[in-house]
């Protein structure tokens, strides 16, 4: 039995390190934490936070999850040499598509060139020496961009706007244009990165007198630390112009938001689809869509070519590393020949002109 010098001496030693806990994680909280969005009430901002326009309830709470992982199959590394370097530009009229990695996509499309949630950085974190650590390189090597006319952002996760590498961009293409929703601005801005235009859902932005780009809603949510919540808003967007239409979908779980961008903008030419982090489906269904589930959003846009991303770069769920797409071509299988929707599984690096 302990003395009650030693019960003293252990009390005092828990209340330090408490004391340390806590104290890290509220620096942790303010200093990773992103401003929040103050303006005008809408169908999805209550005046204080954003919010789903089909609110559901996750039916495993993080905690539940992270005590029962069941993870799937991941290298510790892939090693791939990069693909080329992608067309300076491609003409009016035309779309072309590169995956990178993980939502990095390289949009060309009508002489404009569009980069889609970059991140090079070996981890997405808050930290550059703990978090989840890429598992290969990116597909396509920083120097070999073409130029950039614009960077689309679909929320702040680490994985989606990766600081490091916007700060890369700033640098090496001063006169490339950044966009968010709303409320990102400000922290935007705050590193060192501009020209930023925020964006509510349907409102839109010309990038030439022919393109405009379009945010158009998801079901996702925000943060950066542990009081900014839903403090700035997720979207995916739509890019429109002489060659048609062209849908990034972003993070998202799965909802009529696709069937709202059809109704809105008619068939879809090319569809950026996410497949991956969709298990467990307990914790992620509300968030992420899995790959049937992408299917579907494809066969809603009426998308004639789509192409998924969100997988095979960083382990953020319980599916494996190789999971994602072998489910997604078995959901494709499983639909009527007649009614298959027309998918491109890239290669890391590899590019595609979309017919």
């Amino acid at each position: 039995m302990a003395t009650p010098r030693l019960r003293r001496a252990l009390l005092t030693g828990l209340g330090a390190l408490l004391l340390l806990v806590t104290t890290v994680a509220g620096v942790g909280c303010h200093a990773f934490s992103a401003p929040v969005y103050r303006g005008p009430k809408s169908d999805h901002f209550d005046g204080e936070r954003f919010h789903n326009l089909e609110p559901r309830h996750t039916r495993m709470s993080f905690l539940e999850w992270q005590m029962n992982r069941e993870r799937g199959p991941w290298a510790d590394w892939t090693e791939a040499p990069p693909g080329p370097p992608p067309p300076r530009r491609v003409a009016r009229g035309e779309v072309r598509v590169t995956f990178i990695n993980h939502a990095t996509t390289l949009l060309q499309l009508d002489g404009v060139n569009v980069l889609t949630d970059p991140i090079w950085s070996e981890r997405c974190s808050p930290v550059s020496f703990a978090g989840p650590k890429r598992v290969r390189p990116p597909g396509i090597r920083f120097e070999d961009l073409p130029p950039i006319d614009a960077v689309i952002l679909s929320h702040n996760h680490y994985d989606h706007m990766d600081v490091p590498t916007l700060k890369r961009l700033v640098a090496q293409f001063p006169n490339a244009r950044f966009f968010a929703g709303l409320g990102n601005k400000a922290f935007l801005e705050s590193k060192g990165i501009s020209p930023v235009t925020e964006l509510d859902w349907w409102q839109e932005a010309r990038l030439t007198p022919e393109v405009k780009l379009v945010s158009t809603p998801s079901q996702h949510f925000s943060n950066r630390g542990l009081d900014d919540g839903n403090g700035t808003l997720w979207t995916s967007y739509v890019l429109q112009g002489p060659s048609g239409v062209t849908f990034f979908a972003g993070d998202t779980g799965y909802g009529q938001q696709f069937r709202k961008v059809r109704e809105r903008f008619g068939p879809v030419r090319l569809a950026v689809l996410p497949i991956g982090a969709y298990k467990p489906a307990a914790f992620m269904e509300v968030i992420h869509v899995s790959p049937g589930e992408a299917v579907q959003a494809s066969v809603d846009l009426e998308a004639k070519v789509s192409v998924p991303m969100h997988y095979g770069t960083f382990n953020l769920g319980d599916d494996g590393q190789e999971e994602p797409v072998t489910e997604l071509r078995k959901a494709i299988d499983a639909r009527p020949e007649e009614r298959k929707p027309q998918w491109w599984v890239l290669g890391f690096g590899e590019g595609r002109n979309v017919p």
